[in-house]
């Protein structure tokens, strides 16, 4: 039955930053734990691609409300992670790097102008030239790495978050070797790990055979493939990436959601947890570019909005929101930062979406 009156989205959305100090809080340059409750051991894991969501996420608030203590939350996460990195921008992972240089560009388009902005716009265009540099080969027909310890297996997270980067920069410079490369790497993901009904399969030649990981079925990998098409429909004109965008989010509903709700496998461990919130991140926008005149983005919308609103019921506590892998259910034992991102991000698209 629809909850009356209907959802205030921003509400909930600040309710769920505040609920990431509140779980997830650590002190010092650390700023947060990768569990709730955490124990003895955490304190010496370190989630490199998690944290590049958390910037996004702290620039989801400052978007949403203009409030600047959610861009310094943003900036100080942005610091810690290069500090716990060795100082380093760089780590062995193409992927990583290409969700690092997401979030730290959109950290250079928010803070404006100034020595800060430049920085950061620098680090972003030195992460998408380190990941062309030492990702891209001919192993499989071309595509970005996963990691430098596996230079012939490559898969959609890595190429995904490379053209979604690439575009970017070249809206924001101009910059035709952006927009090739971008162009190129979609063409080589569209070709090797699209299934003819749209759906994205997760990677190639992870055992040196040649084999497509067909059964590695992930929300995430699909809303890579419709971030990169929406981002390539901007920058290009061609609104066919729209439609084709839009096939991609129906075979991941249709494939992997139960009852509206999208779920990945992995349990409660790790990495998984994410996976929903980057489906989420794109799908709004997505929704966002095609505008109310296109026929699937209401139905997109009242999905997307649909199976957020389904956490919401299940995780709330009274004034605060701790989120579990499998939102039609309350979370239990220990809880990943990985999975309050991912509700944090989807909250956050809501908003977007019903302001």
């Amino acid at each position: 039955m629809r909850d009356w009156p209907p959802p205030d989205w921003a509400v909930r959305a600040e309710l769920l930053q505040d609920s990431l100090e509140r779980y997830f809080g650590a002190r010092g340059s650390r700023l947060l734990n990768d569990w709730h409750p955490r124990v003895l051991g955490d304190r010496r894991s370190f989630n490199y691609w998690w944290l590049a969501h958390a910037i996004e996420a702290r620039l989801d608030a400052y978007e949403r409300g203009g409030e600047p203590s959610r861009l310094e939350q943003a900036r100080a996460l942005r610091d810690s992670v290069i500090k716990r990195n060795g100082r380093s921008l760089f780590n062995d992972y193409f992927d990583d790097m290409g969700w690092l240089g997401i979030a730290i560009a959109r950290l250079a388009d928010l803070t404006g102008t100034g020595d800060s902005a430049r920085q950061y716009a620098a680090e972003a265009s030195a992460l998408w030239r380190h990941v062309r540099d030492h990702g891209w080969n001919d192993s499989a027909g071309g595509g970005i790495a996963w990691r430098r310890a596996q230079v012939d297996y490559k898969n959609t997270p890595s190429n995904g978050t490379f053209i979604i980067l690439g575009t970017r920069l070249y809206r924001k410079t101009g910059e035709s070797e952006y927009l090739d490369w971008a162009l190129r790497a979609f063409g080589w993901l569209s070709t090797t790990l699209r299934r003819a009904d749209g759906f994205i399969l997760d990677g190639i030649n992870r055992r040196r055979d040649g084999g497509v990981d067909a059964d590695w079925r992930f929300t995430y990998n699909q809303g890579l493939y419709i971030g990169a098409c929406t981002e390539l429909a901007a920058a290009t004109g061609d609104s066919e990436l729209i439609d084709r965008a839009f096939t991609t989010a129906w075979a991941c509903y249709a494939e992997l959601a139960t009852d509206g709700v999208l779920l990945d496998p992995g349990g409660d461990s790790g990495d998984a947890g994410l996976f929903k919130g980057t489906m989420y991140r794109y799908a709004a926008q997505l929704a966002l570019a095609a505008g109310t005149s296109h026929p699937g983005a209401e139905r997109l919308v009242a999905l997307l909005t649909g199976g957020c609103d389904v956490l919401w019921r299940q995780a709330l506590r009274a004034d605060s929101l701790l989120a579990g892998h499998d939102w039609r259910v309350p979370p239990t034992g220990r809880v990943p930062l990985s999975a309050q991102l991912s509700a944090i991000i989807a909250t956050e698209a809501c908003a977007r979406l019903r302001r």
